[in-house]
């Protein structure tokens, strides 16, 4: 039976599984060439895990501009709908794969909210 997410071992579970489908697509691996390249896979995971835990745990270890790189990447390598819908089916389908519950909801609902920005960001910064 799945559970909800509750301890920061589910998120880092969550992001390897997550990462690993973003990372055999496609249409995404290019954005993470540069992470791949520089042996930087680990220390992106874990960033990412942190940004993952202050949302669904309340950790503070996350203190980053979440956008910025993003938008600074969008100047090189373009980011479209396309690109942020399969993002979201990846999410969306790792979640439910090995999890259940209120947090896995919020989780989801906060990543179509963040693809929503920045989207909007990204067409008003080009």
């Amino acid at each position: 039976m799945k559970k909800d997410i509750q301890f920061r071992e589910d998120i880092d579970l969550f992001v390897t599984e997550f990462y690993s489908k973003l990372l055999k697509d496609k249409n995404l691996k290019h954005f993470f060439d540069d992470i791949v390249r520089n042996n930087m896979l680990e220390h992106h995971l874990e960033i990412i895990s942190d940004f993952w835990d202050g949302i669904l745990l309340g950790s503070i270890k996350y203190q980053r501009n979440a956008m910025r790189p993003h938008l600074n990447m969008n100047k090189s390598k373009p980011f479209t709908k396309q690109h942020f819908d399969i993002w979201l089916n990846h999410f969306n389908t790792t979640m439910n794969q090995n999890f259940k519950g209120e947090k896995v909801e919020i989780a989801k609902t906060r990543a179509l909210s963040i693809a929503t920005v920045m989207q909007i960001k990204m067409k008003s910064n080009s």
